[in-house]
């Protein structure tokens, strides 16, 4: 079974950035799409970015041109890079298994890591 694990979060003003980490171990022979999301107490879930086992991206849009999300195939790592940070942009972000590959292959969900962002 997948194992995924964040890191990055913080504390910043507004217009600051922070850079979200995500470790994905799993079996050698599996590959994922993975995806971050974020959350606010009492409400959904809101997905934020995917990427694609190609590299493929999509982002919603609202943080369209402040994030960035990448990966590293060989260091088995997805990046959320986020600048201007604005004050909604508080919340826990999780990064997630999209797509699945590989025979007996699953996915998975971090533990998250808090984001906060201060006017």
């Amino acid at each position: 079974q997948v194992e995924l694990v964040e890191s990055g979060g913080g504390s910043v003003q507004a217009g600051g950035s922070l850079r979200l980490s995500c470790a994905i171990s799993g079996a050698s022979h599996c590959t994922y799409d993975m995806t971050w999301y974020r959350e606010d107490p009492g409400q959904a879930r809101k997905w934020v970015a995917t990427i694609n086992r190609h590299g493929h991206i999509k982002y919603t849009d609202s943080v369209k041109g402040r994030f960035t999300i990448s990966r590293d195939n060989a260091k088995n790592t997805v990046d959320l890079q986020m600048d201007n940070l604005k004050p909604e942009d508080t919340a826990k972000y999780y990064c997630k298994t999209d797509t699945t590959y590989g025979a007996g292959c699953t996915g998975g969900l971090g533990q998250g890591t808090q984001v906060t962002v201060s006017a």
